[in-house]
């Protein structure tokens, strides 16, 4: 990411947003509440089918749970009385209090238990795309970093040992590695490690475990020291539940941010008695790990936006290919391509307005689009078309082979 204060300029997920119809934030909508265009909402799918096939993959269950909860239900789990602050005032209806939810343990903690589970299930790892809310103050708003309403992809490991909750932890850092390398980002360039940690004194906003608190933090260090991870130790930053790894990447305004984050919990083990059968037929407590794979989806678009600088690889841009006709002699045959990307699976625009080449031409280069397939009398007399990529003429082709270089391209996610 370019760090100089024009290029920083240039690159703020804000204008960028703008200048290419990613998102819109409306007053009468409300602050924090970001509305995603059809091309905004095009990079989200592609995030979404992303993480979600990668972590089935992996052994995830992927679940769907509902965007609120009783209120008994966050005073349960301590969320109400740590974060009651940053939360939306709960909802009274039919002498019950219901609260928007601020995250998805408690829920993937309830739909764990509504069966016993023996050790040979686990570990198991519970995901969600989940819709979260917080009550963010007005101040520390801005564009999709920091929203009121944000899709979190979350997970929660129930393992059964220590040592077991130790290893998926490293395998949730495989993950969020692999995926931070699939978007181009580099550990040590775009993204570095964060030990985040509680502090012993401060009984209020953290759980009161010491040797809970001691041992967590010696293992997360044992663990980021065994794989070599250069990382910076950051106190009072921990989950109030426990000491946690946290990804950290700088934005286009230089302001850190916590992109990704694996948490290790040994409170809430206890507070909803998550339990297990262990090999000699007794219940055992079992052990939780926290962890978010690519984080807020809305989040990680910002810091795309400006790590791509709005010009996104083929598999994430809104609209891969733009069809120019050089004239209205060229019309119907270039609906034709555009039918034929269309059924494809492409992401593709026709542009046969009366405006000049040259304006239409450009108009596709300012709005990043990765290919424009130009569409002549020479191009409708041989059934090709010229591509255009980003970095100049990209060569001649039939339209079908045209479609199998895009699908190639598209389906090794190239950068």
């Amino acid at each position: 990411m370019n760090d100089d204060v024009g290029g920083a300029k240039e690159r703020d997920h804000k204008k960028l947003g703008r200048e290419l119809d990613l998102f819109y934030i409306d007053d009468e909508v409300g602050k924090g509440l970001p509305m995603l265009t059809e091309k905004g909402a095009a990079i989200r799918r592609e995030l979404e089918r992303f993480i979600i096939d990668e972590e089935i993959k992996r052994g995830y269950q992927h679940v769907r749970t509902p965007d609120l909860a009783r209120l008994d239900l966050y005073i349960k789990s301590g969320h109400y009385p740590h974060y009651k602050d940053s939360m939306y005032a709960p909802i009274e209806v039919e002498d019950e209090k219901f609260m928007l939810r601020p995250m998805t343990c408690p829920h993937h903690f309830r739909l764990y238990q509504r069966m016993p589970h023996s050790y040979r299930e686990l570990p198991m790892r519970i995901a969600e795309l989940a819709q979260l809310y917080r009550f963010e103050q007005s101040g520390e708003l801005m564009g999709l970093q920091r929203v009121r309403t944000f899709c979190l992809a979350d997970a929660h490991i129930i393992c059964a040992t220590e040592e077991q909750a130790i290893e998926e932890i490293g395998k949730a850092l495989d993950l969020i590695e692999y995926a931070a390398g699939v978007f181009g980002l580099r550990k040590g360039a775009e993204y570095f490690y964060r030990l985040s940690l509680g502090d012993r004194s401060n009984a209020e906003k953290y759980y009161k475990n010491d040797a809970a608190w001691e041992k967590g933090e010696r293992l997360l260090a044992e663990l980021l020291n065994q794989r070599g991870e250069k990382y910076v130790e950051a106190k009072n930053e921990a989950a109030f539940y426990g000491p946690k790894i946290d990804v950290q990447m700088l934005n286009a305004n230089g302001k850190e941010d916590t992109a990704f984050t694996v948490q290790y919990d040994f409170c809430m083990p206890d507070r909803f008695d998550l339990t297990y059968i262990g090999d000699d037929g007794a219940q055992r407590r079992a052990f939780v790990v926290h962890r978010s794979s690519i984080g807020a989806i809305e989040r990680l678009m910002a810091l795309l936006i400006e790590h791509y600088a709005g010009a996104f690889p083929l598999w994430l841009a809104p609209v891969q290919v733009k069809v120019i006709p050089v004239s209205l002699k060229q019309a119907d045959y270039a609906r034709e391509i555009f039918s034929l990307l269309r059924d494809a699976g492409i992401r593709v625009e026709l542009d046969d307005s009366n405006e000049t080449l040259g304006k239409r031409i450009r108009e596709g280069k300012m709005q990043k689009v990765p290919y424009l397939a130009i569409v002549g009398d020479k191009e409708k007399e041989n059934r090709t078309i010229t591509a255009e990529g980003r970095a100049g003429k990209a060569g001649s082709f039939a339209p079908e082979d045209f479609v199998s270089k895009l699908k190639e391209e598209i389906a090794n996610k190239t950068l």
